[in-house]
């Protein structure tokens, strides 16, 4: 008996001796990253604005968008193209319909803040583009550790010709897909009920939406300059919805500086981390935007101009050789937002 209260008696002190320690960690200072591209392509082309912060002890709210700033792009001639904000998505702005970028000529990316900090890019010269000759699909699978079931998606990959004068730099990116969705609302239940009440519409929509890819797809021709190659362009990920019938999208070749090019294989290597103790930390990786007011300030990301070679791309069911589990919505298709059953106006074109 006498030994359970001398536990006692030591836990009690223990726990009275144990004081709070509170960390004060201090909050990450903003950095204001950019994410723009202009091409030779049809407009309009955008340049999306943030503010980001660092390491901190609050995590709510970290990436905002920088709103009412004064974007425009110059030329080396000193033609000035205004970007407008969309009203729609905030720190988004957009040039001109009718802007395309000049192959050849250099572009820098001018950006003023509402609070008046003034930033500039280095200068950015349009490549010629590579046009994409051919393409294929290959159905892939993505081990997942700890699931039973791998992903899997449609892997494309594209043919193309490269110019064996100069080096050349390519990344691949692609448009918002369009795809059918294939509901069932003839199987529709009223919520809370055990009695069927089937819909007579809509079986088919169409449903426009942004597809991101696992990784980024870029490369450069060391090894086969001057020759017809073929090279992974892009993955879509199976979600059981988009490959049930006809999926669609636009595929970007673009041709990039070198600058750029290294920009963006850093970021690539910076994202394909395993995460284990021997990888080293994560950094902060300057692009080709400067402050005009303190040449210290670190600012993100990086502008690209480009030359620009599309592909549209549709995949249909029996173009993959496996599939993920077809995933059935049990309503009117209409009621999945965005989905429409009007299709495109160049659908299947």
């Amino acid at each position: 008996m006498r030994k359970k209260y001398f536990y006692l008696i030591l836990i009690l002190l223990f726990e009275a001796c144990i004081t709070p320690y509170e960390i004060e960690v201090e909050e990450g200072k903003q950095l204001l990253t950019i994410d723009g591209m202009i091409t030779n392509g049809p407009g309009p082309h955008s340049v999306k604005l943030s503010k980001s912060t660092t390491y901190g002890s609050v995590f709510e709210g970290v990436i905002l968008p920088e709103r009412s700033a004064k974007v425009f792009v110059r030329d080396e001639f000193g033609e000035i193209t205004y970007l407008t904000e969309d009203i729609n998505e905030r720190g988004v702005y957009r040039s001109p319909e009718d802007f395309s970028a000049i192959v050849g000529s250099s572009y820098t990316l001018n950006i003023q803040l509402s609070n008046g900090s003034k930033y500039v890019s280095l200068p950015e010269v349009v490549k010629p583009a590579i046009p994409i000759e051919n393409f294929s699909i290959v159905a892939e699978e993505i081990p997942v550790e700890g699931e039973l079931f791998n992903d899997s998606g449609a892997g494309i990959y594209v043919d193309f010709k490269d110019p064996g004068d100069e080096n050349n730099f390519y990344f691949w990116r692609n448009e918002p897909a369009i795809y059918e969705l294939n509901t069932r609302p003839d199987l529709y239940y009223p919520p809370k009920s055990l009695t069927p009440a089937p819909k007579p519409c809509c079986y088919t929509c169409y449903l426009e939406e942004e597809v991101g890819n696992y990784e980024i797809f870029l490369t450069n021709d060391d090894n086969f300059n001057g020759l017809n190659t073929r090279f992974k362009a892009a993955f879509i990920k199976d979600d059981g919805l988009r490959f049930i019938s006809t999926f669609r999208v636009d595929i970007n070749q673009l041709s990039i500086s070198a600058d750029a090019y290294r920009y963006l294989r850093l970021v690539k290597q910076q994202i394909e981390l395993t995460g284990s103790v021997f990888d080293p930390p994560p950094a902060n990786i300057r692009g080709n935007m400067i402050s005009l007011d303190d040449p210290d300030e670190v600012v993100l990301g990086f502008f690209i101009a480009a030359g620009e070679s599309k592909k549209r791309i549709y995949i249909n069911r029996e173009d993959l050789e496996f599939r993920q589990p077809d995933f059935t919505i049990a309503d009117d298709c209409r009621v999945v937002e965005g989905a429409t059953v009007i299709p495109p106006d160049d659908w299947l074109n």
